[in-house]
């Protein structure tokens, strides 16, 4: 029977070089070649009979010869040109049916029934008791995208490899179990290291892609160029503010300093009928004095508000919280929880601030009208004084 397997050997390495396409880089001549390596090691190993080696070997050979027709059903397509060729080389029948019924033995789902079915099962998927698993099912997954239009991931390979040898692959065969089982639980057990690697790079790819999207929204949205130009902003306000009470408090001070010593030098002399003609200029000059010092107390005098919020207000981001005059009546615990609240929220915490700035501009207007008011009231007062007080010396002198 060797020179059937000898003819089988030569007609099956002649056909799939010539008729089978490029695309099977795993069911091809190398693959082939394989099992009928590892079946002849099994069938040793099992010591099968003469009759057994020779319909495994066969079987081996032309196990896969259907992929140069088709992949559908292609157990059967390769049992049929088994069929064929076996009938050419006048092979008796019984050789006929065992090597077709060992040929369809080799389907996905097929519970092999004898050992020689167990031995071309086994010898079929030898690569997983291999150390060349890793490379060879690397071939595999590239077939599948080639001939099926089937695009799996590294992950979803990898994932679907572990189910395979977890869940649906077994060694039928006493030898393979006793000689293959160590290996392919070291294979396992690499796919499960690589998987775990595998997890920990997507996360730490996730975390990278998370910091250069925060990175890329820090340069779309510039925070540090925002705080600087609302802390920039901030001061230079409360420095204009300070200006303008200085300002209001030198006015104060000088119509203070004007109306003691038009009080204690001026009125006194105002008794004395001789100098009746300074009358109406102490007056204008004093109203004057007194309407700027009102003025300037009203540009240095503080508005405060209620000090009260409730938690519908910050709820409703309505209330600003970086005023004091809007909290200074709250409780601790309150307050505490308003800043929490408005610190998690971005959107609310810039609003807070530009409603500070925008109110402190309306502060520092009203402040520097006044402040305007009231340098024009002292400046006409002046004048006004100096002309009245010159007229009443001329009429005087008349």
């Amino acid at each position: 029977m060797d020179h059937l397997i000898e003819a089988s050997e030569k007609y099956v390495i002649h056909l799939l070089n010539e008729k089978l396409n490029s695309n099977f880089t795993y069911h091809n001549v190398s693959h082939t070649q394989r099992v009928v390596k590892k079946t002849k090691e099994l069938s040793e190993l099992s010591q099968l009979t003469d009759f057994e080696k020779t319909t495994v070997a066969i079987a081996s050979w032309f196990h896969d010869t259907g992929y140069t027709q088709s992949i559908e059903k292609h157990e059967e397509k390769s049992a049929a040109i088994a069929e064929e060729f076996l009938k050419s080389q006048n092979a008796s029948e019984d050789i006929i049916t065992t090597v077709k019924d060992l040929i369809i033995a080799t389907k996905k789902d097929y519970i092999p029934k004898n050992i020689s079915e167990k031995i071309i099962r086994d010898a079929d998927c030898s690569h997983i008791g291999s150390k060349d698993f890793e490379n060879i099912t690397e071939l595999l997954k590239k077939e599948l995208e080639l001939t099926c239009n089937k695009t799996l991931t590294s992950a979803e390979w990898l994932e679907e490899n572990i189910n395979f040898l977890t869940n649906v692959h077994r060694f039928y065969s006493e030898a393979a179990t006793t000689n293959w089982t160590a290996a392919k639980a070291k294979n396992l057990s690499r796919l499960l290291k690589l998987q775990n690697k595998t997890k920990q790079n997507a996360v730490k790819l996730k975390q990278k892609k998370a910091e250069l999207s925060f990175k890329k929204n820090k340069t779309e949205i510039p925070e540090r160029g925002i705080e600087t130009m609302f802390r920039v902003t901030l001061r230079n306000h409360i420095t204009l503010s300070n200006i303008a009470d200085t300002k209001a408090n030198i006015l104060l001070s000088v119509n203070a300093i004007i109306v003691s010593l038009v009080i204690s030098n001026l009125v006194s002399k105002l008794d004395n009928a001789s100098n009746h003609y300074l009358i109406i200029p102490t007056v204008i000059f004093v109203l004057f004095t007194v309407a700027s010092i009102v003025l300037s107390i009203l540009a240095t005098r503080p508005n405060v508000t209620s000090g009260k919020f409730t938690k519908e207000d910050v709820a409703n981001k309505k209330v600003n919280l970086l005023f004091f005059g809007n909290f200074h009546k709250m409780s601790l615990k309150d307050f505490e929880w308003a800043m929490g609240e408005m610190m998690v929220d971005r959107d609310y915490l810039y609003a807070s601030m530009k409603k500070d700035l925008y109110f402190l501009g309306l502060v520092l207007d009203k402040k520097y009208k006044i402040l305007r008011l009231t340098y024009t009231v002292f400046m006409v007062g002046i004048i006004v004084s100096v002309i009245s007080f010159a007229l009443a010396f001329k009429l005087y002198a008349r």
